[in-house]
C-alpha cells in the first residue's frame, strides 16, 4: 500500500549509479559529474526548453547572430553582451572578465582526456594545448621544455610568452561586451558554449584566485596545465550564479544541494536536491517503490519490473544523440597479442591486416541480425543507423545506404577475401566486451554464431574483461575488432564524423594505420569542406556524400541508436527532455499530487 501523499515535498531524491568524477567544470567530461555542474554553474547561453539548435540568452543578454550584428567577419567574431546584477554564490558580482578569465582557464588547464578541446579548436585552431607547444616550440612532447626539477628551461621563454598572448587574444573584454576572436569559422561554435558544457562555465576569476588556481597572469602559467585531478583547486568546491549552490559532496555516496535564494531569476521551486550512488538495482526499486526516490536509474530490461507500479511515471522513445559500433583494427598488434590465435591466415588465427580487406569488412557487415538484436535486446526501443550521424541531427539521411542481415551476400564477400584463402581456410579470433555490458555481448555473441554458421571454419571466441583491461588492450592495439559506443557533446554532425571518420578522429587511432590511410584518401577532404560553411543545406549535401562513402567503405557496423528511457514517481512535475543535459534540469521540477 502506497499513499498518494507526497514524500519529502521540498526535496528532490535521485537514485543513480553514476559516480561524480570531479567538481571542476572545466575538468569533468562524465555526465555525473555533468549534472551536478549543470545545475550550480551557468553558461553565456542555453538551449531553449527541448530543441538542441534554438538558444536562449542566460549569463549574456543576447545570442549572437549574424542579423543582429553580433556575430561577424564570416563567422570569426562572436560578441556577447553580459548581464549585469547577477551574483555568484559567495555574493561576488559576476563581470565580463570573469567570462574572458573561464575561458582562458579552460583552455590553460587542458587535462589529458579532457573536454578543453571544443574550446582550443576553433580558438586557437588546435585540438590540444600540447600540440600547440610541440608546434611552436619544435619539440616532440611537452617534458622537454622542462628541467629535471620542473622549471621552464629559458630558451622556451619566449614560445611560452608566444602562446600566452594567442590565449589572452582569444578572448578579449571591451566594455560589458565579451568578444571571442575564433581562429577559423566554426559552425557547431554556439553549441560549444551552451549550458550543458561545463568546459564553458562562468567562474568568478576572483574567488578561484582565492582558492589558489590560476592567477589570470602570463607569469608560470603553464604550472596551471593538466592538474592532477584531486590536486585541482576547484576539485571539490564549487561557486556558480546557478538555482543551487552546493551543500556536500560525499564522495561515493551522495551530493546534496539547496537552493540559491538570490538566483537572478525566480528562485527555484525546490528547495533541496539530493543525488544518491545506489549500486544495487533492488534497492533503487524499493526506493522508488516506497516514493523514498523520486527518479531511479533502470537498466532496459528490469522496466517490466516496475510498468505495473502505482505512482510511477515512464517515459519512453527520448531519442539519444548516441550510436554504438563494431569498430574493425586494420593492424592488429601481433607481438603478445592472446586475441590472434596463430597470427596467421592459417585456420587458427588471423594476420595483422586481416581487416584491411574490404571483403571481410563488408561479410562481417552481412552477418549482423539487426531486427533479431533490436526486438530482443531493446524491445524495439533501438533503430539501426544509416550513416555515423544519429537521428536527430543535420546531416542524418533517413534514406541512406545501409547494410541488411544477409548469410548470401556475407559469404559472396568472404569467398573474395584474400583471394579466396579466407573462406578455404578459414580464421580464429576472439572479441571481447567490458563485463556488465549485456548488449555488447550479446552483439558479440551474435557475430561469432552466424560466422560458424556460415562456415565452421570460421571461429570467434567471446569474452568479458574489466573495463580497465578493455581499454588497456584496446590504446595497445591488440583488440581485431572492438565495440564501442559515443554520446555527442553537442548536437552537430562533426561531432561524430571527425571521431568515426576522421584521420586524426578518437576511433581511427585505435583503427591503425591502414585505416588512418583510407580515411585520409576518402574522408578526412568532405569532413573538412563541411566545416567550412555554414550553410546548412549545403552541410547536408557533404554529409550525405561522406555517409555513402561509409557505406561504401564499410570501416565499422554500425549497431544502434538507442531511445532513452525516463522513470520518476508521478508527483513529479515540470520534467522535459533535452539530449544535450547531462542529467536533470532541477531548476523546472516540483512536487504535486494533482
Amino acid at each position: 500500500f502506497v499513499s498518494a501523499e507526497v514524500k519529502n515535498p521540498d526535496t528532490i531524491v535521485i537514485a543513480t549509479i553514476g559516480d561524480v568524477d570531479t567538481l571542476d567544470p572545466h575538468f569533468s567530461y562524465d555526465t555525473a559529474s555533468g549534472e551536478i555542474i549543470y545545475n550550480v554553474y551557468e553558461n553565456l547561453i542555453g538551449y531553449k526548453g527541448e530543441s538542441v539548435t534554438d538558444f536562449v540568452p542566460l549569463l549574456a543578454t543576447e545570442v549572437p547572430s549574424a542579423e543582429n550584428g553580433l556575430i561577424r567577419d564570416d563567422g570569426k567574431t562572436y560578441i556577447f553582451p553580459i548581464r549585469k546584477g547577477v551574483k555568484f554564490h559567495n555574493g561576488y558580482e559576476l563581470t565580463p572578465e570573469d567570462v574572458a578569465y573561464s575561458f582562458k582557464r579552460c583552455m590553460i588547464l587542458d587535462r589529458t582526456g579532457g573536454p578543453s578541446w571544443m574550446i582550443l579548436d576553433p580558438l586557437l585552431g588546435y585540438e590540444s594545448l600540447e600540440d600547440l607547444v610541440r608546434d611552436k616550440a619544435n619539440v616532440s612532447d611537452w617534458d622537454e621544455l622542462f628541467t629535471e626539477d620542473g622549471k621552464l628551461k629559458p630558451e622556451y621563454e619566449s614560445v611560452m610568452q608566444e602562446i600566452y598572448e594567442m590565449i589572452d587574444k582569444a578572448v578579449e573584454v571591451q566594455g560589458d561586451k565579451v568578444i571571442f576572436h575564433l581562429a577559423k569559422p566554426y559552425p557547431p561554435f554556439l553549441n560549444v558554449l551552451a549550458q550543458g558544457a561545463g568546459w564553458s562555465a562562468i567562474l568568478s576569476k576572483k574567488w578561484c584566485i582565492e582558492q589558489g588556481d590560476w592567477p589570470g597572469t602570463p607569469d608560470e602559467w603553464w604550472k596551471y596545465h593538466d592538474p592532477q585531478k584531486e590536486k585541482d583547486p576547484l576539485y571539490e568546491k564549487m561557486n556558480g550564479t546557478g538555482p543551487f549552490k552546493l551543500v556536500e559532496w560525499r564522495k561515493g555516496e551522495y551530493v546534496k544541494l539547496e537552493r540559491n535564494e538570490n538566483y537572478w531569476r525566480e528562485p527555484a521551486k525546490i528547495k533541496y536536491v539530493l543525488i544518491k550512488k545506489v549500486d544495487e538495482w533492488a534497492t533503487r526499486r524499493m526506493l522508488l517503490e516506497r516514493g523514498d526516490a523520486d527518479a531511479v536509474y533502470v537498466p532496459r530490461h528490469y522496466l517490466p519490473q516496475i510498468e505495473k507500479m502505482e505512482g510511477v511515471r515512464i517515459i519512453r522513445g527520448l531519442p539519444t544523440l548516441a550510436i554504438e559500433t563494431v569498430l574493425f583494427n586494420f593492424n592488429i598488434r601481433l607481438e603478445g597479442n592472446p586475441y590472434i590465435g596463430s597470427g596467421k591466415l592459417d585456420g587458427n588465427g588471423i594476420p595483422s591486416d586481416f581487416f584491411s580487406d574490404i571483403h571481410v569488412r563488408k561479410g562481417f557487415c552481412y552477418l549482423f541480425d539487426w531486427d533479431t538484436y533490436i526486438k530482443e535486446v531493446w524491445r524495439g526501443e533501438a533503430v539501426q543507423p544509416t550513416g555515423i550521424i544519429p537521428k536527430g541531427l543535420l546531416g542524418y539521411n533517413p534514406d541512406g545506404p545501409k547494410y541488411s542481415f544477409d548469410m548470401k551476400r556475407a559469404e559472396e564477400e568472404f569467398r573474395k577475401a584474400w583471394n579466396g584463402k579466407v573462406w578455404e581456410k578459414g580464421f580464429k579470433f576472439t572479441i571481447l566486451y567490458n563485463s556488465g555490458n549485456e548488449e555488447r555481448k550479446i552483439a558479440a555473441e551474435m557475430l561469432a554464431r552466424n560466422a560458424r554458421k556460415l562456415n565452421p571454419k570460421f571461429k570467434i571466441e567471446v569474452r568479458g574483461v574489466q573495463w580497465s583491461t578493455y581499454l588497456s588492450d584496446l590504446t595497445k592495439g591488440n583488440l581485431p575488432l572492438f565495440i564501442m559506443g559515443w554520446l555527442a557533446d553537442y548536437p552537430d554532425p562533426h561531432n561524430f564524423v571527425q571521431p568515426f571518420l576522421s584521420s586524426r578522429g578518437t576511433f581511427m587511432a585505435y583503427q591503425g594505420r591502414k585505416a588512418v590511410e583510407l580515411a585520409k584518401a576518402e574522408f578526412d577532404e568532405l569532413i573538412e569542406k563541411a566545416m567550412m560553411t555554414n550553410d546548412p543545406k549545403e552541410r547536408e549535401k557533404i554529409y550525405f556524400e561522406l555517409q555513402r562513402k561509409e557505406y561504401e567503405f564499410a570501416p565499422h557496423i554500425l549497431l544502434y541508436q538507442a531511445m532513452g528511457v525516463h522513470v520518476s514517481r508521478s508527483w513529479i512535475k515540470g520534467w522535459y527532455y533535452n539530449p544535450m543535459r547531462p542529467g536533470g534540469d532541477f531548476y523546472s521540477l516540483y512536487k504535486s499530487e494533482e
